[in-house]
């Protein structure tokens, strides 16, 4: 083929040239486009969807729950938050730090979905300052152990103040009311958001919740007599505005009433019965005081049947009621358990009670928000708590016996009353965790069905109703978890369990709104590192065995060394050289020994650290060098195509 003129050579060539040059031109033209789309994006959402958030945690951590979003939207007057963290002082405290960004950012997910009704403000109280003044004013609480021995913050405190939600400005307003979260302790994060929504709820409240009592038992005291109340209803006192309602004349709940306490129910008349049962259908909050043998029971009706030749009946129960929610509860069966047995001082001597527990954190459940903090709970001659086979309710345990529990006749407890170690004689454990307090979750029924045609009669309750149940009444007694003690001439009062706590916790979650309730524990934001664990548990089997062997070995030479000693009061040069020479061989195979046990504990981290070792050598050199080597590749290749088209 002849080849082409010039003069077409040379137009090819520029017009290669243009279309190289166009092509470059729109490629640059479209990396501006992008830019500017992508600028025009930005500032568009920072300002329409500033509040628009994803979660892409496992759990939802950062999720607010319904019950949340009902309190924050129904808030009636701006709320001031302000988060005290110690930034310097918790320096050394990875943990803490980052726990103290978890609750930073669950407020700040609660701010933007308050569309202005709450109002976040993070301070760092450094030493001898006014910030940290002014955390201790409103309630914190001051942990040791912070970076040189600094004194940490790390709380929530909360202010209300005048006006309402609509006003343009918080500043300047006088605050109505304050309260506190003293320390974010990263044990409960499971209740952090219900926590911090409680807060918020009780911010919301103009005035203190209303509870009712209904009571057989002496609680208020005798002020005629000189009797103080019990430090129970003393410390309820002062958290709520307790109405005392009377047995006798009992015929209507208030549904102003945030919750009602029933405490040691005897002879309650059936209209009583009625009011709490239409009182639990229309969603009231009732907690339950049951008990084989109140010991400080002192009515009539229990001296009567003392007085008729019998032994005292000093017992309770609700047997309609417990029968239409499908509760079964013995009124004359007591929870005896060894494994827990409480210490009492007894006509100078001193005894191991079976009927008297002291509940640890193992018989609590830590995974309700009113037990999860606590650590004892003593309980005095406590009956249990069943489900029937028919039952449509759930029982969830707040306290439980341990599994060494024996169940036993009140009759039989009473009778060892002047010598509690008759009731171990022939103790048979039954190998059940008994339930000795426990949510009973609903649906519930009415137990007066012939009250049908009553005006406003309800036979079932709403979805959510809720009813506690405790089937000891001793436990509020002071003798069980409070002592007085005299100090420079005042009264004080000291706390040895958490009976109180458990008390008020009950209450605080009950008064609460639905929508409080509804919020339940969370997963935590800890992630265990579980093929780390693997690694762990296998190098434990791997070398516990070994490690078991070289402790017995060097057991055997202690005892083997001890035995050629020369006796106490000898001198040294008593033994034979030969003593001498053996024992000299065994306290170097004491130090072989305890060299070869410190290898074997290397040995258990060997593999971890080699772990370790490959994920950052992965992360911090393999990825990026294979990402830097894709890269050149790609464009080497690149380039060359182009240079193959020219």
């Amino acid at each position: 083929m002849a080849s082409l003129p010039p003069i077409i050579q040379r137009l090819r060539r520029a017009l290669s040239r243009a279309l190289h040059l166009s092509r470059r031109t729109v490629l640059y033209g479209l990396l501006l486009l992008l830019l500017l789309v992508f600028a025009t994006l930005i500032v568009t959402t920072s300002r329409w969807l500033r509040a628009s958030r994803v979660d892409l945690t496992t759990d939802q951590l950062y999720t607010l729950t319904p019950g949340t979003l009902q309190i924050i939207d129904t808030l009636q007057r701006p709320l001031k938050i302000t988060l005290y963290f110690s930034d310097h002082a918790a320096r050394d405290l990875p943990q803490l730090r980052s726990y103290e960004q978890r609750v930073s950012e669950m407020l700040q997910e609660m701010v933007a979905r308050s569309h202005g009704r709450i109002q976040l403000q993070i301070i760092d109280p450094v030493p001898y300052s006014d910030d940290e003044a002014s955390a201790e004013g409103s309630g914190l609480t001051a942990a040791s152990g912070g970076t040189n021995g600094e004194r940490m913050f790390f709380g929530l405190a909360g202010n209300a103040v005048s006006g309402t939600v609509d006003s343009d400005v918080m500043e300047d307003r006088p605050v109505d009311r304050t309260l506190a979260i003293p320390f974010f302790d990263p044990a409960r994060e499971a209740f952090l958001e219900y926590d911090v929504a409680k807060l918020l709820y009780e911010l919301n409240q103009t005035s203190k919740p209303v509870i009712g009592v209904l009571s057989s038992l002496p609680i208020d005291g005798n002020p005629v007599l000189g009797e103080q109340p019990w430090a129970v209803m003393q410390q309820l006192g002062q958290l709520f505005d307790v109405k005392t309602l009377d047995m006798d004349t009992l015929k209507h709940v208030d549904d102003n009433l945030k919750m009602l306490l029933l405490i040691h129910p005897r002879q309650l008349s059936v209209d009583a019965q009625y009011a709490i049962d239409q009182y639990v259908l229309r969603g009231g909050h009732l907690a339950v005081f049951v008990d084989p043998d109140a010991e400080l029971d002192t009515s009539t009706e229990a001296s009567a049947s003392a007085v008729m030749g019998g032994q005292p009946d000093q017992s309770s129960d609700l047997p309609r009621l417990f029968a239409a929610w499908g509760v079964v509860f013995d009124p004359h069966k007591i929870v005896l358990d060894r494994a827990r047995m409480l210490s009492i001082e007894l006509g100078g001597n001193s005894f191991n009670h079976p009927a008297m527990l002291g509940l640890s954190s193992q018989e609590l459940n830590r995974n309700d928000v009113i037990t999860a903090s606590l650590q004892r709970i003593d309980v005095s001659n406590a009956g249990h708590f069943d489900l029937t086979p028919t039952a449509r309710t759930r029982l969830i345990p707040l306290l439980q016996s341990s599994l060494d529990a024996e169940l036993v006749s009140t009759q039989r407890v009473i009778a060892a009353s002047n010598d509690p170690t008759l009731l171990l004689q022939g103790y048979r454990p039954d190998n059940a965790n008994y339930v000795l307090a426990a949510r009973l979750r609903g649906p519930f029924e009415s137990a007066f069905p012939e009250r049908a045609r009553q005006s406003g009669h309800l036979a079932i309750s709403v979805p959510n109703a809720e009813v506690i149940l405790v089937a000891d009444t001793d436990l509020l007694t002071d003798r069980l978890w409070v002592e007085p003690q005299n100090i420079l001439g005042q009264t004080m009062m000291r706390v040895f369990a958490n009976n109180g706590d458990f008390v008020t916790n009950l209450v605080d979650n009950l008064t609460g709104s639905s929508a409080l309730l509804s919020i339940h524990g969370r997963s935590t934001s800890q992630r265990p590192f579980t093929r780390v664990q693997a690694l762990r548990n296998v190098a434990d089997q791997k070398f516990l065995q070994k490690e078991h062997e070289l402790e017995q070995e060097l057991a055997d030479t202690r005892r083997r060394l001890d035995e050629l000693q020369p006796a106490k009061g000898s001198q040294p040069s008593t033994a034979s050289a030969e003593q001498r020479r053996e024992i000299e061989q065994f306290r170097q195979r004491q130090l072989a020994i305890n060299k070869e046990l410190r290898d074997v504990q290397h040995q258990l981290n060997a593999e971890i650290d080699a772990l370790g070792f490959r994920l950052k050598f992965i992360n911090i050199v393999l990825v990026p060098l294979l990402v830097t080597l894709f890269g050149l590749l790609y464009g080497w290749r690149r380039s060359r195509r182009s240079r193959e088209r020219r």
